[in-house]
Formats: C-alpha cells, sequence, structure tokens
C-alpha cells in the first residue's frame, strides 16, 4: 500500500518503527525503507545486535527514540521521583522506585565522564549515539527550551576512541534493571 501511494506521490518516504530486522527485510523487499525509528540509547542497547547491522547493509537511515533514556540519563530523574499515571514512564518497568534505584548506576557513570569533558549526562548519551555511525540521528524528546539548547550543545562533544572504550566498558558493567516497556507495549514493539 506504502508502495502505491508513493507511486502516486502522495507519500514521499516509508519508514518503520520498533521493527526487527526480518521485518525490515521482508518490507525493503517490497518497498526500500528510507529510516527505522527503534528504541536505542546507552541502557537499550537491543537493535546493535541485528537492526544496525541490517540498517548499514541495507542503506537505512536509523533514528533513535528514547536516546537519553526517556528522560532517566540526563540525571534529572531519581529513585524518589513520581510520574504522573498520563506520563507513560509510570508503567514502564525501568522507573519504578526500586529500578529507578539500581540504574542510577548509570546516570553515576555519565556524571563522572561528564563532568570531566565540562558536559552535561545528556549531552554525553547524545554524543555517544552521534558517533555510532553516521546514519544513526537520535530523536530526543524535550518539553522546555532549556533542554533543547543542551541536547544541540551534544554535537560540539567530541568522543575519542579512548572515551568511547569507557564508555561502553562502563556501561558494560551495569546490569539493567527493568524491561524497557511495559509488557502490553514490549509485545507490540516485537510484533
Amino acid at each position: 500500500t506504502v508502495k502505491q501511494l508513493i507511486q502516486e506521490g502522495k507519500v514521499k518516504y516509508f519508514g518503520l518503527s520498533e521493527a526487527g530486522a526480518a521485518t525490515i527485510r521482508r518490507a525493503h523487499a517490497v518497498q526500500p525503507v528510507a529510516a527505522v525509528q527503534n528504541q536505542y540509547s546507552l541502557w537499550t542497547r537491543e537493535p546493535e545486535a541485528e537492526v544496525l547491522p541490517v540498517c548499514e547493509e541495507l542503506g537505512i537511515g536509523f533514528v533513535p527514540w528514547g536516546p537519553l533514556g526517556t528522560g532517566f540519563l540526563t540525571g534529572k530523574i531519581d529513585a524518589d521521583t513520581k510520574f504522573d499515571s498520563t506520563d507513560l514512564r509510570s508503567t514502564f518497568p525501568r522507573f519504578t522506585p526500586e529500578a529507578m534505584k539500581a540504574n542510577l548506576a548509570f546516570v553515576d557513570m555519565l556524571r563522572g565522564f561528564s563532568a570531566r569533558r565540562n558536559a552535561t549526562p545528556a549531552q554525553i548519551a547524545l554524543a555517544w549515539l552521534l558517533v555510532q555511525k553516521p546514519w544513526v540521528v537520535p530523536i530526543p524528546g524535550i518539553n522546555k527550551l532549556e533542554y533543547l539548547k543542551e541536547n544541540l550543545l551534544s554535537v560540539d562533544v567530541e568522543l575519542t576512541p579512548d572515551d568511547l572504550r569507557e564508555i561502553d566498558g562502563a556501561a558494560a558493567k551495569i546490569k539493567v534493571t527493568g524491561a524497557r516497556l511495559s509488557a502490553g507495549l514490549l509485545q507490540l514493539s516485537e510484533s
């Protein structure tokens, strides 16, 4: 259907969200996929196993949503943060008080590294994504102009190969507590 809409000039590009490698291949065989939008960040690295290699092979852009761990990696959330019932994070297993307390190790790691680089944890988390591949373009959500300005400065943070090894090594030692999405949303994203 999308292929027909593109041929009719009604749609310009075709993208997928929360797609797995097999789905991307099947869709791309019918109509070239321009971009894939999946969750990806320092604490959500599942796309590295299969999705990113398929995107690279097929020349598909990758647009990480939640590149700041849906706000957690900014350092502005702690174990005492309460989310309104209208905030989806209130249903995410990673955002229970117990999980947030355990996952603060990620924030502590980012704070330590960012302090040495005169940057914020958010800027380091975004800079890390920006150097993964040139076709990886994160889309951090913002609700305040100050966060937009902070996020934009991440393009000025230059991470060396040694920096990346340090960040990846430290992140690999931290066990993420809680699933990234609630059971219902996770099931939808895996179908």
